[in-house]
């Protein structure tokens, strides 16, 4: 895929709301079988985005971060979508040893914190999403990996990054 102006969206997130709500807008532009890498420190915000793209997708119940279960799967009616925390894999090999690659699938929404904790075992990313703690706030680069990736992005009601 070709990177262009239009594979990558970025700007500020002062605050927590503006996570959520950037969590609800890549829901609302989603497909089934989108898998999104999570990249960033810890507190950056992953598991707050995650949050809001549930609640984007009209997922009511309790969010929680799987750093402790490793994943957590949200049944909806168009889809599943599996939360991923690979943070505390110690060899890539484990996430074979899980059984994590049968949660990839067509009628699946896959959020993947700490991805390269797998290696190179994981399916390709559509979107990558880089959120930084920059002062009081965050910012964030959302960019298109593939063609049902820049779908998403495409459809997406977050400006373009100013070049």
């Amino acid at each position: 895929m070709v990177m262009d102006d239009t594979s990558v969206r970025s700007g500020s997130l002062p605050d927590e709301t503006a996570t959520l709500a950037l969590g609800k807008a890549v829901a609302s532009a989603l497909q089934a079988g989108v898998v999104i890498f999570l990249w960033g420190d810890l507190g950056a915000g992953k598991t707050t985005f995650s949050r809001g793209l549930l609640a984007g997708l009209a997922y009511h119940g309790k969010v929680k971060s799987p750093t402790y279960t490793l994943v957590e799967s949200y049944p909806l009616p168009d889809f599943t979508v599996h939360h991923f925390d690979l943070y505390r894999f110690a060899d890539p090999e484990e996430w074979d040893d899980a059984g994590f690659r049968d949660y990839f699938g067509p009628d699946t929404v896959c959020l993947v914190e700490w991805p390269d904790k797998a290696g190179d075992l994981l399916p390709p990313a559509d979107l990558t999403l880089e959120l930084e703690v920059s002062g009081a706030g965050r910012t964030y680069r959302l960019t298109a990996r593939t063609e049902t990736g820049q779908s998403c992005l495409t459809r997406l009601s977050t400006p373009p990054a100013a070049a």
